[in-house]
Order: C-alpha cells, then sequence, then structure tokens
C-alpha cells in the first residue's frame, strides 16, 4: 500500500470509526422506535411490520430510486399513509430518542485523531455508511464517535444513496459523486464482505480488527492490510500528505447517468 496514492478516502462507521457491536446496537434501535411510536398512539407491531419491510425494499430495489423511496413504498403496505404525519413524527424520534441509544458508547479516540490527522494532510474523505438510517441518525452515531461530521465531504445516508453494501453499485456511485476512479481510494472498514466489496473496483483497503466481521468465514487477514484503530490511526500518521485531492464531492444524490458510468465501468473491470 506504501507505493499507492489516494485522492479521498472512504470509511465505514459502525464498528470501524464507531466502536460498537451492531446485533446490540439494533436490537436498542428497534425497541427504541417501536416504543417511540406506541407512545404516540400508534400500533407498534404494524410499524415494526412496516419497518422491516422498508429495510428489506432498501437492500433489495436496484431501479435508480433512493433508499428512501423504496423503504416508504414497502413501509405503507403496512402501515396506514394517514395515521401521522410520519416524516414529523419520526424526525422527532431521530431528533431526540435516537440519541439517546449511544449513552454507553464508549468512543475509541484513536478513531477521531486518524480523522484528524487525514484532514489536516488534506484527504478529502467520505462516510460510506451502510445508508438504511436517515442523515440525522448518521450525525448521532458520528457523535457518538466523538468525531466531527463536517470532516466528511460525503455521508452516505437513505435520502442520497440508491444502493447499499455490499453491492458494487453502492460503491461505485460513492466513487463516482468523487468523479474518481476506484484505484484513487483507499476504504477502511471492519466487515470483509461489506467493506472490502469495493475492491471490485480497483480500491485499495485497511481492514481495522477491533470488531472484526466475518460473515463468510475464512478471510485470509494477510491479503490485505490490517490492524487496530489504533494501528490504523499510526498508520495514518505515517501516511504523506495528500499530493491530488479531489476537488469536488457531490454530497447529494448523485446523477443517473453519473452512477450508470460508473458502475459500467466497473462491470468492464
Amino acid at each position: 500500500m506504501a507505493s499507492r496514492t489516494y485522492r479521498a478516502i472512504f470509511f465505514d462507521l459502525d464498528g470501524t470509526l464507531l466502536p460498537m457491536e451492531l446485533d446490540e446496537f439494533l436490537g436498542a434501535y428497534f425497541e427504541a422506535i417501536a416504543n417511540f411510536v406506541a407512545a404516540h398512539g400508534l400500533d407498534a407491531a404494524t410499524f415494526s411490520a412496516g419497518l422491516k419491510a422498508g429495510i428489506k425494499a432498501m437492500a433489495v430495489h436496484d431501479d435508480g430510486r433512493t433508499n428512501a423511496d423504496a423503504y416508504w413504498e414497502a413501509f405503507f403496505s403496512h402501515a396506514d399513509r394517514d395515521a401521522a404525519d410520519w416524516d414529523e413524527l419520526l424526525a422527532g424520534f431521530y431528533e431526540r430518542d435516537f440519541g439517546a441509544i449511544g449513552a454507553g458508547v464508549v468512543p475509541n479516540p484513536a478513531a477521531a485523531r486518524a480523522i484528524e490527522t487525514l484532514a489536516a494532510k488534506g484527504y478529502p474523505l467520505v462516510l460510506a455508511t451502510m445508508p438504511m438510517f436517515p442523515r440525522r441518525a448518521v450525525e448521532w452515531r458520528l457523535s457518538w464517535a466523538d468525531i466531527d461530521a463536517s470532516r466528511f465531504g460525503r455521508i452516505t445516508s437513505f435520502e442520497n444513496s440508491t444502493s447499499v453494501k455490499p453491492k458494487l453499485a453502492y460503491y461505485a456511485e460513492n466513487v463516482a459523486a468523487c468523479g474518481l476512479a476506484g484505484e484513487d481510494v483507499l476504504m477502511v472498514g471492519n466487515n470483509t464482505v461489506e467493506d472490502l466489496a469495493i475492491q471490485g473496483l480497483g480500491a485499495d483497503a485497511f481492514l481495522v480488527t477491533d470488531h472484526l466481521l466475518d460473515p463468510d468465514e475464512g478471510f485470509d487477514l494477510a491479503s490485505v492490510e490490517h490492524g487496530t484503530m489504533e494501528e490504523f490511526a499510526a498508520w495514518a500518521d505515517a501516511l504523506p500528505a495528500c499530493a491530488d485531492p479531489v476537488q469536488a464531492i457531490d454530497a447529494d444524490v448523485v446523477d443517473a447517468a453519473a452512477r450508470a458510468a460508473a458502475l459500467s465501468r466497473a462491470k468492464e473491470a
């Protein structure tokens, strides 16, 4: 990796920058949001069915719609569209109640240190987190990690993304948002499937091992640069300043033609 230069660095969030066990977090999240809607006089079971349908729809759709659009269509196949002002209601949950889920999280200071080091060296940063949450929920999770959201030129969320990990379309979309080729990017993550999928575009990767996830089991760690977050922070300290940073990153929904072109190039490669 020392011979490669990078024009942008992508980061996973949960289990990478944020030291959190994903299953524990999701359990707390599902319980908190169900309790929230019940407290507002809505049927929690119906809501939960809609939530699960929406999550499934985001995972499988490939029609170019945003994940948010796919989510809401599936959600309303279970929940009554007129039962509440859903946008306003759930905005209240994500603005206030969601933040309490991270009350017990102990951040790893090495994560914030690595981000600040790379930003100071001129590396454009992208938060390539699973885009199944609203932007406000992602901002909360960054705050639990003591990381400044403004350090990222792009933060993936269900509002600005049209695919999910580990689909190559997700990474092609984010590479297109930066106007880059995969070879220009380093991905830092903890999941051997979801995060390393970007290597299909020719990107480099650093696998953070503190909360390593290996869904297929048996991944050869020696095949990729890896180490703890503390070790990654030291690696970032030794990295030279960014010689050719990308000058503009699209923070919003990427143009459909640019998405298609990036994915086409990935498939040809």
